[in-house]
C-alpha cells in the first residue's frame, strides 16, 4: 500500500504526506534529513509488511509539496505531526528521525508524550547551546561553514543555499558530488551504490523543487532554541550513530543520551552518516516491539 495525502492545517498551510506499508500495521513516522523529502530512502513495502509497519513520511514545511512556515522552531513539528495523525485517524504512534529529522522526533516525543510511544534518532544533532559539547568538533568544513553562516547572516545563508538548490534542480546528483569531499570512508563506499544515489537524488530533487526554503529554515531552527526541554522526555528513546560520521558527529548522540532520561545510545564502528539507511529496518523493529 502506498497513498498520498495533502493535509490542510488550521492556518491553511498544506503538508504533503506519503503512507506506505501494512495498512493495519503499527504507525511509525519517518522524518527526513536536511535537505530531504518524504521520498527519501526507506525500506521496501515487502519489508514494511514483514515488520508490521505503516510508515508515514511527510515533507517538512518549505520542502517538496509542503507550505513554508517562516521562523518555525524545531518544536513546531509536534503540531504538524499531530495534525497528520488526526487526519489519518491515528491515535498513538512511534517516530524515527534521520539526521535533520532527529531534533524534530525529539520534539514530538517531548511534547506529545500521550501519543508518541517511542522515538529513535539516527545520526542526529544536539542543540546549538549544548553545555559542555564542542558542537563543531569532528564536523565537515562544509557543514561548519553552513551553520556558522546561519549564525552570522541569514542573507548570506539564503544566497548560498539558493545557488546550491539551483544546481541540484539542474542535476540532482550534483549535491551528492558536492558532499563527496566531506565524506569519511564508510560514506564514500555507500554512495558507490547506483541504487542509493538514485534514491538520494530523488529525495533532493523533490525537496528543493520549490527552492531552498525548507533547508534554510531547518538550519536556522537547529541553531536557535528548540522550544522544548530534553529533560521533559519520559518515553523510551534510542539514539543511533555511525562512529565515522562527519556531517553530524557521534558525540552529539552521546551528549543527547546524557540529557534524556533513560535514553539508550548505540555508536557503531566502521559506519557513518548514510549507514542510517541500512540500520532503519532494525530500528523499526525496536519501535514496534
Amino acid at each position: 500500500m502506498r497513498s498520498r495525502y495533502d493535509v490542510v492545517l488550521d492556518d491553511n498551510r498544506l503538508l504533503t504526506v506519503d503512507v506506505s506499508g501494512a495498512p493495519d500495521g503499527v504507525p511509525v513516522f519517518l522524518l527526513h534529513g536536511t535537505p530531504g523529502s518524504r521520498r527519501g530512502p526507506k525500506p521496501r513495502t515487502s519489508v514494511l509488511y514483514r515488520l508490521g509497519v505503516q510508515l508515514i513520511c511527510y515533507d517538512r514545511p518549505g520542502y517538496g509539496g509542503s507550505t513554508r512556515r517562516v521562523g518555525r522552531l524545531v518544536a513546531d513539528a509536534a503540531v504538524d505531526i499531530s495534525a497528520i495523525a488526526d487526519r489519518l485517524g491515528i491515535g498513538r504512534f512511534s517516530i524515527v528521525g534521520r539526521s535533520g529529522g532527529g531534533p524534530h522526533a525529539l520534539a514530538s516525543i517531548a511534547l506529545l508524550a500521550d501519543r508518541v510511544d517511542r522515538a529513535a534518532v539516527l545520526v542526529g544533532l544536539a542543540p546549538a547551546n549544548a553545555e559542555g559539547l564542542d558542537w563543531f568538533e569532528g564536523m565537515s568544513d562544509g557543514n561548519v561553514e553552513e551553520y556558522s553562516t546561519a549564525d552570522q547572516s541569514v542573507a548570506d545563508l539564503t544566497a548560498g543555499l539558493k545557488a546550491q538548490a539551483s544546481r541540484t534542480a539542474a542535476n540532482p546528483e550534483s549535491l551528492i558530488e558536492a558532499l563527496r569531499p566531506q565524506m569519511s570512508g564508510p560514506d564514500l563506499k555507500f554512495v558507490q551504490s547506483t541504487l542509493f544515489r538514485r534514491l538520494l537524488s530523488a529525495s533532493y530533487e523533490e525537496a528543493l523543487r520549490a527552492g531552498p526554503f525548507g533547508w534554510i529554515d531547518d538550519v536556522l531552527a537547529f541553531r536557535a532554541d528548540w522550544g522544548f526541554r530534553l529533560a521533559d522526555i519520559t518515553n523510551p528513546v534510542l539514539l543511533w550513530h555511525g562512529a565515522d560520521d562527519t556531517f553530524s558527529p557521534a558525540q552529539h548522540s552521546r551528549w543527547l543520551a546524557d540529557q534524556i532520561p533513560g535514553a539508550v545510545v548505540a555508536v557503531q564502528d566502521n559506519a557513518a552518516h548514510f549507514a542510517a539507511v541500512e540500520v532503519l529496518p532494525t530500528i523499526l523493529g525496536w519501535l514496534t516491539a
